[in-house]
């Protein structure tokens, strides 16, 4: 792919696992990044490396609630005022609980579900994600180009099997369960993204959906056996194995491509 002169990418959730990632995808065939999180620690560093490795693009880190209308519309304000323009959106933010301590006590269970933990997962996953795309969507509806990459889960198509979070895949052992926020949000974000695709069409954006297996990121031996076994490749995603997608969706590769599903998962999902 040709590198890309003058055009500005913004990432949500930069800070967490696989946001340094797809800011250095993008930053790779020449997007300058606007990198935003509310980890103030973990994005000076990403930041801070980003910078190092590619010297000829423009970084700009903003520490930012995407829950807060009024906080995206500030820096929304701040990269007019700077002349600065969003080509490329990545909804990129979530709650996503790590699965890796269980104990007796249930957590996450239908049963015990706290209504707080389901307000606070959807208003980052929904809410938080609706927000970043109607700012900034519609500057890019103003100047009828754009590109929005909204990334989901293999668990945004599939529920997920809670079996694997028990050493025996004894559904009754099962105590800590995968919270049904994640669930929700992630299946939300594939009709968000066809309804934008169909809503902005006219206006010459494009908006597809990112749809991300497991990711290796050292959890427990006995979890990543149990998921390895539903994943026909008979592995779990290295972190770096998303670039090349990324870069595809936020191209004139995919200029035909809009309102879909890109999924990588290993093949998860056909079982």
């Amino acid at each position: 792919m040709k590198p890309l002169t003058n055009k500005t990418a913004l990432i949500t959730g930069a800070a967490g696992l696989l946001g340094p990632h797809h800011s250095a995808a993008l930053a790779e065939i020449g997007f300058n990044l606007v990198l935003i999180d509310l980890n103030k620690k973990k994005l000076d560093i990403v930041c801070k490396e980003l910078n190092n490795k590619f010297k000829r693009i423009r970084i700009i880190k903003h520490y930012c609630d995407i829950r807060s209308p009024k906080q995206v519309n500030k820096l929304n304000d701040n990269l007019k005022k700077a002349k600065i323009f969003v080509n490329c959106l990545v909804n990129n933010a979530d709650i996503n609980p790590k699965m890796i301590n269980y104990s007796k006590k249930a957590s996450s269970s239908i049963e015990k579900y706290d209504l707080k933990k389901l307000n606070n997962e959807i208003s980052v996953g929904i809410v938080g994600t609706f927000i970043c795309c109607k700012v900034f969507g519609t500057e890019m509806a103003k100047r009828k180009q754009g590109v929005i990459i909204n990334i989901s889960s293999d668990l945004g198509i599939n529920a997920p099997d809670q079996r694997v979070y028990h050493r025996s895949e004894n559904m009754k052992k099962v105590k800590n369960f995968k919270p049904i926020g994640y669930s929700i949000s992630k299946h939300a974000v594939n009709g968000l993204t066809k309804y934008l695709a169909t809503y902005w069409g006219i206006k010459n954006i494009r908006c597809n959906t990112l749809v991300l297996g497991a990711v290796f990121n050292n959890q427990p031996k006995y979890l990543i056996k149990n998921v390895k076994k539903r994943i026909p490749l008979n592995r779990l995603a290295k972190v770096n194995e998303y670039k090349k997608a990324i870069q595809f969706l936020a191209s004139d590769g995919s200029s035909y491509m809009t309102g879909q599903s890109l999924i990588i998962d290993g093949g998860r999902t056909i079982w």
